[in-house]
């Protein structure tokens, strides 16, 4: 599903991981829990979008896309999506 836009609470984060990407570029990953009322999914937070965000934090995900990883559905912000701060 492309074109995603979902406000919510961040309820947790796992510990940073560095992995290699299939380009073989060094990254950060993190996964984050996000939920509403409806419900919660897992978030995917990259590199400088690991610092965006805290626990306890309310933001809201623009233009991204969900994807099916281990069984799993994964929001992801992507290259084009935006993660802001809900004030």
């Amino acid at each position: 599903m492309r074109s995603v836009n979902v406000q919510g609470r961040v309820n947790s984060i796992s510990p940073v991981r560095n992995v290699v990407t299939r380009s073989g570029q060094p990254s950060r990953v993190a996964t984050a829990e996000l939920a509403d009322e409806s419900g919660s999914v897992k978030l995917t937070l990259w590199n400088e979008n690991i610092e965006a965000v805290a626990v306890g934090d309310s933001v809201q995900i623009e233009n991204g896309y969900v994807t099916s990883f281990r069984g799993e559905l994964q929001l992801n912000v992507g290259r084009y999506g935006r993660i802001s701060p809900v004030r």
